[in-house]
C-alpha cells in the first residue's frame, strides 16, 4: 500500500464525484468562532457543499480570521447572508432543500434514521447555544448524533463534518443499491 500521487488522487475523487447524487447545503446560524467557520468551510469544500446560508452573527467564510483554518478553500463555495435563521431556512427550502436541524432537542431523531430526501440543508447553530429557537422551529426535521462517551455534545465543526459525511454516505450507498452492487 502506498499513498496516492496527484494524478491517482484526481482519478479517485472523479470516481466518487460520479457516484454522488443529491445535494447538500449548510445553514450556519450564529456560528461565530473563526476557527469553527474555517474548519466547516474546509470540510464543506472537500465534500462539495452546494451552497452555504449564513444567518445572524455568523462570520463570513471570507473573513480574514477564518483563513488559517480554511486554507483558501472558501473559493470553492458560494454563500448568501441573511439577517435571521428562519429567513435562511426559507431560502434553502425555496432552493429545493429539506432543512435538517442538527440539535440536541426534544423530539430529535438519530441522524442516521432521518428520512430527509436527496437534497438536504444541514442547519447548525452557535457554539454554546445551538440553533436559535426560531431557526429550530423553521427546520423540517431535527436530528442528533448519538454519542457514547461522557461528553454531552460535540464541537460545531466536528458535528457538521459528521452530518455532511452521513448525508454524502447515504447518496453513495443509494447509488450502490441502485446499480445492483
Amino acid at each position: 500500500m502506498k499513498q496516492l500521487g496527484p494524478t491517482d488522487l484526481k482519478r479517485l475523487h472523479r470516481e466518487w464525484h460520479r457516484r454522488t447524487g443529491g445535494r447538500v447545503a449548510l445553514l450556519l446560524d450564529c456560528v461565530e468562532s473563526p476557527f469553527n467557520i474555517g474548519a466547516i468551510v474546509r470540510t464543506a469544500a472537500a465534500f462539495k457543499i452546494d451552497h452555504v446560508y449564513l444567518a445572524g452573527s455568523t462570520l463570513s467564510p471570507a473573513h480574514s480570521k477564518t483563513g488559517k483554518t480554511a486554507m483558501g478553500t472558501e473559493r470553492y463555495l458560494t454563500w448568501t447572508v441573511f439577517e435571521r435563521g428562519p429567513e435562511a431556512a426559507d431560502a434553502a427550502r425555496a432552493d429545493g432543500f429539506a432543512v435538517v436541524g442538527l440539535e440536541l432537542a426534544a423530539g430529535a431523531a438519530p441522524l442516521h434514521e432521518l428520512d430527509a430526501g436527496p437534497d438536504v440543508c444541514i442547519a447548525v447553530g452557535h457554539e454554546d447555544r445551538g440553533l436559535s429557537p426560531a431557526t429550530l422551529a423553521a427546520c423540517d426535521l431535527v436530528g442528533f448524533i448519538p454519542q457514547l462517551g461522557r461528553v454531552g455534545s460535540l464541537n460545531v465543526a466536528t458535528a457538521t463534518a459528521i452530518a455532511i459525511y452521513e448525508f454524502r454516505r447515504r447518496a453513495w450507498t443509494d447509488a450502490e443499491a441502485d446499480s445492483g452492487s
